[in-house]
């Protein structure tokens, strides 16, 4: 693994105007080192300060940070405490600052002060309760991101009813699959969503579940191309005209559930990860606090749906933050490359969050961000992959003029935010996380359990934190074998990590995407990063096949730029650049060129099917692919 230079430097103002630094100051704590160490194991300290330093509301202050008296894995906290997320997300805040901005591609825009965006949560909270939703009901949000995404996740929360959030890109089986075990009572939806340029009717999708769900009794549509309703379905803005906008804020046990959030494998039934009203949300307003050092005239986004974690974050961890919230709904490079540079210089967006698949398609494209200065830009925040280094420069010294820094962030569904990311008070090296998320003893351990430095290793959590998922939906079983089971009390994540000689961190892929050639271990990133430095190539996935000599040897599959013919020439340029850097060792067996690389909604490419397509093995489940028409195109490359 490459020991890179620090590129980003904190200068004074960067460092004296940070929530860290405020906080150190404010507690008399000498170093960040000291603050991060006290963060891990103080838990009454390290939450108290965050919550009073942020005005945080509890309806009834909790008797104890956090009980473990049923083990770590079923830790109870803020115990005895009541509150409701949303009314530190809502209530809180100055009424005429804007709380919302959501843009269509169209260009249509919508602007919510928090005033106006309360008024409208507590109208649908009425609505609902008026259907005959209570609390505990479990009610699906299939929309895509729009603003009354927010306002359901808002207004289902309030009420103290399940939130079960739905990729808005699902077909029919996902979606029974979800609501289904939720045994959800409802679900709101629109008609019509849009998609480069291209409409979507997510209602025709959405019927197709009716008779395999029997517990569903209303589907609230949001009509935007005037649709025909049948049966329980129930117009949206007919049922808010005329309700009521006043509303009781109801007080909730801290461990009250709000939210069922479903991630999947390649194969087996969805796990259900369960997060309640004094966790999920807590944890992502103080990730954003620290780690991107949100305040309250920031404008916070990211490229992001309501079915991956980074959209509730979004929304939740934004407006507790009381900072403005910006939702776009479709494709953020629709109808020129330049859409993203353009909204943030319109919105004056300061924190803009995005993947490196999506630096990478804009990379490939006619992109002039060069033109576009974005001096509201404070950093760029980047989650859902690694990074590759040629995309980390790209984005460094293009986006954010080389002035700003990336905050590098990884994590989870299950854990309700980060366990590694970046902070402003620290110097930044390329595709690093220059620290632990503060609160989260993160570990970097060998098979036995060992903490290591300067090798490939696993990334585990030695501490506990609120945000991590109270187990699996009726599945405990599952919950402890995945995150408990292979040592002792630590949380083992699943990730497979580095830890450089300054301390700095990597994260190099999903411990199960690990290659292990020749008795050497490599995580997919670390080649991926070689293969991406060739110019004609926008993007690679390295997966591991059986080798009767070594064991294990790599096959990369390569997406080649616009325009440019895969070549024999081009296949041995980067080979050569693999050796050269890596070592002959690790040459892989092939290189493969490929039209695309099978994604998540949310931008994860899935080596695992890859690795299965082009070894004829089973797939599973794909329903959470954008493109599985590509895994065909691999499996015949795979035979021939």
């Amino acid at each position: 693994m490459k020991n890179f230079e620090i590129v980003w430097k904190p200068d004074k103002g960067w460092i004296e105007n940070s929530n860290i630094y405020k906080q150190m100051v404010k507690y008399g704590i000498k170093d960040y080192e000291e603050f991060l160490e006290r963060s891990f194991y103080d838990y009454d300290w390290f939450w108290k300060s965050y919550f009073e330093d942020t005005g945080f509301v509890w309806f009834k202050n909790y008797e104890a940070t956090v009980d473990t008296s049923e083990g770590k894995q079923w830790a109870k906290w803020f115990v005895g405490g009541r509150l409701n997320w949303t009314y530190n997300a809502l209530d809180r805040h100055p009424k005429d600052k804007v709380a919302l901005i959501w843009e269509g591609e169209n260009g249509d825009v919508v602007r919510y002060t928090y005033a106006e965006l309360t008024s409208k949560v507590n109208k649908l909270c009425n609505v609902l309760l008026n259907l005959g939703i209570k609390e505990g009901d479990a009610v699906g949000i299939y929309l895509p991101f729009v603003p009354e995404v927010a306002i359901s996740l808002l207004a289902i929360s309030r009420i103290g009813a399940v939130v079960i959030p739905l990729f808005s890109g699902f077909g029919p089986h996902p979606i029974i699959v979800r609501l289904k075990d939720a045994n959800a009572k409802a679900v709101i939806t629109t008609d019509t969503a849009y998609r480069k340029g291209v409409k979507v009717n997510m209602l025709d999708v959405l019927r197709k579940t009716y008779e395999d769900i029997p517990s569903l009794e209303h589907v609230i549509v949001v009509r935007r191309d005037n649709s025909d309703l049948k049966g329980f379905e129930k117009d949206y803005d007919e049922l808010m005209k005329g309700v009521s906008d006043e509303f009781e804020v109801p007080h909730f046990d801290s461990e009250h559930r709000f939210m069922i959030i479903y991630t999947s494998g390649t194969t087996g039934k969805p796990k259900g990860a369960v997060h309640v009203h004094g966790g999920f949300m807590i944890k992502a307003a103080q990730d954003m606090f620290h780690l991107f050092d949100i305040k309250r005239d920031d404008t916070i986004t990211w490229m992001t749906d309501i079915g991956w974690m980074m959209g509730p974050w979004l929304i939740g961890g934004g407006l507790i933050s009381g900072a403005t919230v910006f939702m776009y709904e479709g494709l953020p490079t629709y109808p020129t490359p330049d859409r993203l540079w353009e909204m943030v210089e319109r919105h004056n967006i300061t924190i803009l969050g995005i993947t490196p698949t999506l630096i990478r398609s804009i990379m490939g494209s006619e992109t002039k961000v060069k033109d576009y200065p974005m001096e509201s830009l404070r950093m760029v925040g980047s989650t859902g992959e690694p990074w590759d280094p040629k995309s980390w420069f790209w984005t460094y010294e293009n986006v954010l003029k080389s002035k700003k820094p990336i905050i590098n962030y990884s994590g989870g569904t299950e854990i309700s935010g980060g366990i590694l990311g970046c902070v402003v008070v620290k110097p930044i090296k390329p595709t690093s996380f220059n620290t632990p998320v503060p609160g989260v003893h993160a570990l970097s351990l060998n098979e036995d359990g060992k903490e290591v430095r300067e090798e490939v290793a696993l990334l585990g959590i030695k501490n506990i934190n609120p945000g991590m998922t109270r187990g699996f939906w009726k599945d405990e079983e599952r919950y402890i074998n995945t995150y408990w089971s292979k040592w002792e009390g630590i949380w083992f994540h699943g990730d497979l990590v580095y830890v450089d000689r300054d301390g700095f961190w990597y994260i190099l892929g999903r411990a199960d995407d690990t290659l292990k050639v020749a008795g050497k271990r490599i995580g997919p990133s670390e080649l991926e990063g070689v293969v991406n430095e060739n110019p004609n190539v926008v993007e690679s996935a390295a997966i591991g096949v059986p080798d009767e000599i070594k064991g294990q040897v790599a096959v990369i599959f390569a997406v080649i730029k616009e325009g440019v013919e895969p070549s024999e020439d081009i296949k041995r340029e980067i080979m050569e650049n693999i050796t050269n850097k890596l070592g002959k060792a690790l040459a892989p067996k092939d290189i493969i060129f490929v039209s695309g690389l099978p994604k998540t909604r949310n931008a994860k490419v899935m080596r695992r099917l890859i690795r299965s397509a082009y070894l004829g093995e089973p797939l599973g489940d794909t329903s959470a692919l954008v493109n599985p028409e590509v895994l065909e195109e691999i499996k015949k490359k795979g035979k021939a």
